[in-house]
């Protein structure tokens, strides 16, 4: 059913294949179509942007560019004046907030609901307890002072929402963090302005979250690895959203403990279970980040929250052994 490459190139590259249900597939040829493709680094992670149409290539980055400005002033928790950063100042108040910024909340509650509270948004001031308090960039020792663990539990309905005149609340004490959801949110909502804009078919990835928008002549080919330049896995990613979370990577010093920054809402800490990477593919990369950032946390009970939210996932364990679930394509059965 699928072909092993040995030469991988950094960037999504288009595989000669057909696409199977639910849109992606093993399969994959050793002759690239031409496509175009430019990434860099933003958000202490790389952002790619390739489409079917070389001519259209600057603008659309200049639309990633631009959107990832709206979502930082948005809900970026290390911009002081960012909408988010304000709620989190006024937490035991309500806040107006911009639209975007109610629209992400919205999604962020979404989330937990549809992942049972293991994708919550308000394990802010246990990220920050953690360590993970600026940007990751700025977090270079791997060694952070360990400072006392919030009282308060991560609790997604106790926050407060009103999406129609955009006021958000959250009880003193707590603390949002939409990172995963508003960075999957921006690849998913950069690949359909690119698409909407120009007609290309497009492909948006940014720190491990794909959004695949448009028809390409021939699917993208995409590697899944745990980190950038390792062996992994070639699926053909036809539309939708693929997202990877890892708990291999954003590691750090916390006193003597080694901390990551994937927080069990359940216990105020970061994540353990014998999952150390999750990938899943979805019809957005949104709802396939929430699916990838639930598995780790639930870890014994990810294979019954994947499959009954009809995601096909391939879950590498602690020791590199390989789960694949649903209608992900066959792997080998043991990680690098």
């Amino acid at each position: 059913m699928y072909e092993r490459h040995r030469h991988l190139a950094s960037a999504p590259e288009v595989a000669a294949s057909s696409p199977s249900s639910p849109g992606i597939d093993g399969r994959g040829s050793e002759r690239p179509a031409p496509v175009a493709a430019t990434s860099w680094t933003q958000w202490s992670c790389v952002v790619r942007v390739t489409v079917a149409d070389r001519r259209v290539l600057t603008a659309a980055r200049q639309i990633v560019v631009a959107l990832m400005a709206d979502v930082a002033a948005a809900v970026s928790r290390f911009t002081p004046l960012s909408d988010l950063s304000r709620v989190n100042a006024r937490a035991g108040t309500i806040t107006p907030v911009s639209p975007l910024c109610a629209q992400l909340v919205g999604m962020a509650l979404d989330a937990a609901r549809t992942t049972e509270g293991a994708c919550d948004p308000t394990i802010g001031a246990h990220l920050i307890a953690a360590g993970y308090d600026r940007d990751f960039s700025l977090i270079s020792s791997g060694q952070v002072e360990a400072v006392p663990w919030p009282e308060r539990s991560a609790d997604w309905q106790a926050v407060v929402l009103d999406p129609d005149l955009d006021l958000v609340g959250i009880p003193k004490g707590m603390a949002l963090d939409l990172g995963a959801v508003a960075k999957a949110w921006t690849a998913d909502e950069a690949a359909r302005r690119i698409h909407a804009a120009f007609g290309t078919a497009a492909l948006v990835e940014i720190g491990g979250d794909l959004a695949a928008v448009g028809a390409p002549a021939v699917p993208w080919l995409i590697r899944v690895a745990e980190r950038a330049g390792e062996p992994g896995q070639l699926v053909a990613l036809s539309h939708g959203g693929l997202a990877t979370s890892t708990t291999t990577r954003r590691r750090w010093r916390r006193g003597l403990q080694t901390c990551h920054h994937l927080i069990d809402p359940r216990t105020g800490r970061p994540s353990e279970g014998p999952w150390r990477t999750a990938s899943v593919w979805a019809s957005t990369a949104a709802e396939a980040n929430a699916a990838t950032t639930a598995a780790l946390v639930v870890g014994s009970g990810a294979a019954r929250l994947l499959t009954e939210l009809g995601h096909p996932a391939r879950l590498v364990g602690v020791h590199g052994t390989v789960v694949l679930l649903g209608d992900w394509p066959a792997d080998q059965a043991i990680a690098s």
